[in-house]
């Protein structure tokens, strides 16, 4: 009878690590299943997907009394060329038109920064935040690079109108003032949304 004690209580312990095991894999199944949970797309309006294009331009102001864009960070060496490592915020007006006179549909929000240390490059992230017409109160969200010439950034999101957004954006500088550095730049944004 003494060994047969020992042999049953190793069995139950097995018979208890085994029960146990289960309990926690079923319970942890449980919780994964509870993370996520797939939607019908209609319960939050989302109809068609369409395709849209915009046209404007974002006016890049450093000078004057009320510049809308500054630098927050200067260039951690004087030697730089690129004024790699400086980075700018921006609040700059969307127009429908390359003047500043013209219509305004919105802000560029975000910041921009010197990333390369070779060749003039931004990393640019910005919100196109809309103020107009259908459109007013939501935005594009875009991240990207910026190295000069026509550039291509991706739509990485959007709120409002832009929900689950997506696209590219093409940017060309319409003017730049050397003195300055203020800039009017030229964009035509391409963007599925619902």
């Amino acid at each position: 009878m003494a060994r047969i004690l020992p042999a049953m209580a190793s069995q139950m312990i097995i018979v208890f690590f085994l029960l146990y095991s289960f309990s926690a894999t079923f319970v942890s199944a449980a919780e994964e299943q509870g993370f996520g949970t797939p939607l019908d797309p209609k319960q939050h309006k989302l109809k068609k997907e369409k395709l849209s294009h915009f046209h404007f331009f974002f006016h890049d102001i450093l000078s004057g009394r009320n510049p809308t864009a500054i630098q927050v960070v200067p260039p951690a060496t004087n030697t730089s060329k690129t004024g790699f490592g400086s980075v700018a915020i921006m609040d700059d007006p969307l127009t429908v038109g390359p003047n500043l006179s013209s219509k305004t549909i919105g802000k560029a929000q975000g910041l921009y920064a010197s990333a390369s240390q070779e060749a003039f490059s931004l990393l640019m992230v910005m919100n196109f935040a809309f103020t107009e017409g259908k459109y007013n109160g939501s935005s594009l969200s875009i991240v990207g690079r910026n190295p000069g010439g026509t550039r291509e950034f991706p739509v990485v999101g959007g709120s409002g109108l832009f929900r689950f957004a997506r696209g590219y954006a093409l940017a060309t500088t319409h003017s730049f003032n050397l003195t300055s550095g203020d800039a009017v730049v030229e964009y035509n944004v391409y963007v599925f949304h619902y």
